[in-house]
């Protein structure tokens, strides 16, 4: 098993097409929000991790902020808790509003912050 392949089996994550047949793992329930787009066997701009959430604040310039929420199983007292990540994603052209379903890329890191794009709005918000 080579190095990549083995830090992908321990995020659970597969990474691109044929991840399954050299030994990548498909994700869990708990990574169910991160998945990867298909692409080249190459690698490429598909090849990278996309997530699904939610638009908690639009008010900066090309700057959106998405927040994925996920279940974890509390190792001491065998719990769900729920765990949530914020993500500063570039938005080129204003399209994601507040409470809009998004699917975010990562990229280069554009600012300090900002390492992810939009791809694509999955729902508006009221819709």
């Amino acid at each position: 098993m080579s190095h990549d392949t083995r830090n992908d089996v321990i995020a659970g994550v597969r990474m691109g097409p044929d991840a399954a047949a050299s030994g990548g793992a498909t994700p869990d329930a708990a990574t169910a929000a991160v998945a990867t787009t298909a692409g080249s066997a190459k690698g490429g701009r598909n090849q990278r991790k996309s997530v699904i959430g939610r638009v908690t604040s639009d008010k900066m310039a090309k700057t959106i902020v998405v927040q994925t929420n996920k279940m974890v199983k509390h190792p001491t007292f065998k719990k769900y808790v729920k765990r949530r990540t914020k993500y500063y994603a570039h938005d080129e052209k204003g399209e994601a509003k507040v409470g809009d379903d998004v699917e975010i890329m990562m990229t280069r890191p554009i600012s300090k912050t900002k390492n992810w794009r939009l791809v694509r709005v999955v729902r508006k918000a009221g819709v």
